[in-house]
């Protein structure tokens, strides 16, 4: 194997055992609201806690330019350790939600430090594959935030069958965090693309949005991310839901939660090998207008689990397969010596935005119900599809994926 190679797994694997860390808690909400009478606001909260934090801890990040003048590897390692940390300490000390929420924000202000900076180590890798590199990474984010529903779905501990004691499902999440920092800092290599410390400069974090280029991937990466993290939230529950109507097994809904997140890790990949090959603004239009037909029929499927399994099995698939390649855009568009400050800018705005979705969901639910709840959901691939066409006409796209835009 070579270096590359051996580099881009084990970055992949760090990214799948860190980013557990972030749907622990909504993972296990079932047992939580009833041991802790959750209202639906604070079970909400549970995750949009941890998107907040994220948020901080990105535009922290990005204005003292950290990804750029921190080696990234120690950067990844000691905010994993970090997360794994406050995360554990809800298992281990927390019996409410105040104190958990609280600690949920600390978990996501540290993930911060670890995708971003992943994605720039991946970039030092690849160049005229980055499509396929970045999707790698994403693929491995997406399988790792997926694992919390399959724990939470798998009889442990002398659990009841399906349904594992919560605080069990946390503590595994932060020790395959604390596997991911000792990867990170004992194995992992920045590759030959990588750039010298950068200096110290805020004003380029502004840059995200004022120049064109990287305006639009990025407004194309709002309208994906306006859809993305309401769908991984409240996706595994409308199937839970769906299942339990229909007298079907919960272990199986649990099961079908976890499929239909995880297999957004191929859907990553193969996007990545279709864009470095047919374009980045080209695939990600067509997950945008997979994803976005998917948000607008799931929610109408209640009634009908195996159907509705169906479309959120290829909703989960399309849903953040475009996701990379709004990063490879950006990082090709960006100044090489910032791109990590530009990564982190633009995740910061994008988990901005998911504080909105995340928390419109349940009261649209009891407002209109299910079906037009996910369908607003729609509107985010309509715009991304809009900002992928525009950026696609523009001369500096020509630098994006080896010139086939």
């Amino acid at each position: 194997m070579t270096r590359k190679w051996r580099s881009l797994w084990l970055l992949s694997a760090v990214a799948v055992l860190a980013m557990t860390l972030w749907f622990s808690a909504s993972a296990v909400l079932p047992q939580l609201r009833e041991e802790w009478q959750l209202s639906g606001s604070q079970g909400a909260w549970l995750t949009m806690s941890v998107q907040l934090g994220f948020v901080a801890g990105a535009l922290f990040a990005a204005f003292l330019n950290l990804a750029d003048r921190i080696p990234a590897r120690w950067l990844v390692a000691a905010s994993a350790i970090l997360g794994a940390a406050f995360n554990a300490a809800i298992a281990l000390f927390v019996n409410e939600p105040g104190p958990a929420i609280a600690l949920r924000f600390l978990t996501g202000f540290t993930l911060a430090g670890v995708y971003p900076p992943g994605m720039k180590l991946m970039a030092t890798w690849c160049k005229e594959d980055r499509g396929l590199c970045i999707g790698l990474l994403v693929g491995a984010l997406t399988v790792g935030s997926a694992l919390p529903h399959l724990l939470s779905a798998l009889p442990i501990l002398g659990a009841e069958a399906g349904i594992p004691p919560w605080r069990s499902v946390l503590l595994i999440a932060s020790a395959c965090a604390l596997a991911a920092a000792l990867i990170a800092g004992g194995l992992i290599e920045a590759g030959p693309l990588h750039s010298e410390s950068a200096p110290f400069e805020p004003r380029y974090a502004g840059r995200a949005l004022s120049e064109r280029g990287t305006r639009l991937a990025n407004f194309g990466y709002l309208g994906h991310m306006w859809e993305l993290y309401a769908m991984w939230t409240w996706a595994p529950l409308l199937l839970l839901a769906s299942y339990r109507e229909a007298g079907w097994s919960e272990v199986a809904g649990r099961v079908a939660g976890f499929a239909t997140i995880a297999l957004g890790g191929a859907g990553s990949v193969l996007a990545g090998v279709l864009a470095d090959r047919w374009g980045r603004t080209r695939v990600a239009s067509l997950c945008l207008l997979m994803s976005g037909v998917c948000a607008l029929v799931a929610g109408f499927l209640f009634a009908s689990p195996a159907v509705l399994t169906v479309v959120c099995l290829v909703w989960g698939f399309a849903v953040v397969a475009d996701s990379a390649q709004f990063s490879a855009a950006v990082s090709e568009l960006s100044d090489s010596r910032y791109v990590g400050t530009a990564l982190t800018m633009q995740t910061s705005l994008g988990f901005l935005l998911t504080l909105l979705t995340i928390r419109m969901i349940p009261p649209l639910v009891e407002w209109v119900g299910w079906g037009w709840a996910f369908a607003v959901l729609a509107l985010g691939p309509a715009f991304g599809i809009a900002s992928m066409l525009r950026l696609r006409s523009l001369p500096e796209a020509i630098g994006m994926a080896s010139g086939n835009r």
